[in-house]
């Protein structure tokens, strides 16, 4: 569960300029996934179905070029919800910079082919960037810096984005960065001298040298004779 102390949120919704179906579900589930310890989201309340009646909540302005959602400079804490790509599947911006949000980023962000506008600066994010983040063709601001990722950057097929977009990830490689490591393409086998295998092979050459050195020792013997 997340906890909010919500100043600032922004939802576009795509099909028209007041709130539709759709963003009363999408702002449900926002809600519902969220501790308001201090009642921020009161004004939140789904009893209206009035279609517009959502531009009325504390922190929402609706317009009508795409859904945009921005929770920048907050105090969120928690992982980005798993279904995101179902809850806004039109979001053209998404604006998580400068909270504590934590985990991995959901595979399913790549789903929200939108996006134009990704931001998640700034936060607690661990493990890789999503690979197919580099099929955003309309991407065209991009930054995840001031996190713990790790791993390969996306290679984005219509933009290249600068380092500073991945700054302050030290596990982070490739693109403007340093090169990943490269893996070997071949490893020497070494044998554990305590397997099995190991330990049959010694004893096969202790018989065989045993013979050699009794041969040795009757070949000697019949030559002084």
């Amino acid at each position: 569960m997340a906890v909010a102390t919500v100043t600032a949120m922004v939802l576009l919704s795509a099909s028209a300029s007041y709130g539709t179906g759709t963003d009363f579900h999408c702002l449900r589930a926002i809600k519902d996934s969220l501790e308001d310890p201090h009642g921020m989201l009161h004004s939140w309340n789904f009893a209206s179905k009035t279609e517009g009646s959502v531009c009325n909540f504390a922190g929402i302005i609706c317009w009508h070029d795409g859904e945009r959602l921005d929770v920048s400079n907050n105090e969120l804490t928690g992982p980005i919800p798993s279904d995101i790509d179902a809850l806004a599947p039109f979001l053209t911006l998404l604006d998580l910079s400068y909270n504590n949000f934590g985990g991995e980023i959901t595979p399913n962000l790549s789903n929200n082919s939108f996006l134009k506008v990704l931001l998640l600066d700034h936060n607690q994010f661990q493990g890789r960037i999503p690979p197919r983040l580099h099929e955003f063709s309309s991407l065209t601001l991009f930054d995840v810096s001031s996190n713990n990722l790790s791993g390969p950057v996306p290679e984005f097929e219509n933009v290249n984005f600068t380092a500073d977009s991945y700054r302050d990830n030290p596990g982070l490689c490739g693109g403007p960065l340093v090169s990943c490591p490269t893996t070997p393409r071949g490893s020497h086998f070494r044998m554990n001298p305590f397997s099995h295998e190991s330990q049959g092979i010694n004893f096969g050459a202790a018989i065989v040298g045993f013979f050699i050195f009794y041969w040795l020792v009757v070949l000697f013997f019949f030559s002084s004779i």
